[in-house]
């Protein structure tokens, strides 16, 4: 099972955004040295207040350049607010420089607001996501390639560098709505599920659903599920409950209002279920969190938990957000991450 640490390089209160990325850096500087197998770099835009990753492939590239063992890994490049060819010069690029280790994870982003202050309408999402994700496919894969499309247009295109990674760096897809499941089974790509804006409960069906489009596309295998998920592991229950309580709230309420306000958006779909997500994450205490949304406890009750849900879901690994809600002190988010690595992951080797 794959372990990776999910992180937005958290704007702590009261940091410089030097602070930030120091104490971010010396974060994943911890998990190379723990054996950690792969650190995920977040995109979040326009909130100071939340985290300095605005840029994850330049983070992705820094990263490269000061681990050699631990894959380098999107969650999410958020495709319809990139230039293609430019986002596909990037990609090859880090991949090159960190010698394989990208793992390129994409997807659409559910924050409507972003796509608002970039100039984009929401409503085109879907359709510019995909039409993304088929040009840079062929960008790594075509010595020359021409693309007519919507929103795009080039002639006899040469990418340099090619990507180390052959076809291509590994895609995974990020799956919210019910229907993306099966869009993703059928391209052939793994994907990653949330508990952060949903119960874990809800999530087997929905994989249930996927792994079944991929075998009904003929891909070898039965595809792969990652799941994205607040961890918070400390030397002792109590700890580990109460000391990420309200970082996690504050997040929930934080997301829950950004939430429910897109889902009036251009682009929000009734499928999506916008409003009433939001609004059960703006009202849902934290018992209901603890067991629904986030994995705590002392080591061997966060291992008992991820061999449940591996049974149920089928997981491939974790990408573990050990400061979700940007509240927790670096020295605690050092603590948990290094249980983890040292107690935790190694049972599951």
């Amino acid at each position: 099972m794959e372990f990776g640490m999910f992180h937005e390089f958290q704007a702590l209160p009261g940091e410089t955004a030097q602070q930030s990325f120091a104490n971010s850096l010396a974060q994943v500087d911890a998990a190379e040295e723990w054996g950690l197998d792969a650190m995920w770099l977040a995109e979040l835009h326009f909130a100071p207040e939340r985290s300095v990753l605005s840029s994850p492939m330049m983070i992705a590239a820094t990263i490269a350049q000061r681990t050699e063992r631990m894959k380098i890994g999107t969650a999410v490049q958020v495709l319809p607010l990139c230039h293609p060819l430019r986002l596909a010069e990037e990609v090859a690029t880090v991949d090159q420089l960190s010698k394989g280790r990208l793992i390129f994870g994409v997807g659409r982003s559910g924050f409507a607001h972003t796509y608002k202050t970039y100039g984009v309408d929401y409503g085109e999402s879907r359709e510019r996501f995909s039409e993304t994700l088929h040009i840079l496919k062929r960008a790594f894969t075509e010595e020359r390639f021409s693309h007519s499309g919507k929103y795009f247009t080039y002639e006899n295109v040469r990418l340099a560098p090619k990507s180390l990674q052959q076809p291509w760096p590994e895609i995974r897809v990020a799956a919210a709505s019910p229907d993306t499941y099966v869009e993703v089974a059928e391209l052939g790509h793994p994907i990653f599920v949330a508990a952060r804006t949903g119960n874990i409960s809800e999530l087997a069906p929905l994989v249930k659903t996927y792994r079944e489009a991929w075998k009904k596309a003929g891909h070898p295998g039965e595809g792969e599920v990652y799941l994205r998920v607040p961890v918070y592991v400390a030397d002792t229950d109590e700890k580990a409950r109460e000391e990420p309580r309200e970082s996690v709230m504050h997040l929930l309420r934080y997301i829950g209002d950004r939430l429910a306000a897109s889902a009036s958006a251009s682009g929000a779909r009734a499928i999506e279920n916008r409003a009433e997500r939001g609004a059960k994450m703006q009202n849902i205490d934290y018992e209901e969190v603890l067991r629904e949304r986030m994995i705590v406890g002392r080591p061997e009750r966060v291992i008992d938990r991820l061999e449940e849900l591996r049974a149920v879901l089928g997981l491939n690994g974790i990408l573990a957000e050990l400061n979700p809600g940007s509240l927790i002190p670096h020295a605690q988010v050092l603590e948990a991450l290094r249980l983890l690595c040292q107690e935790v992951m190694p049972r599951f080797k």
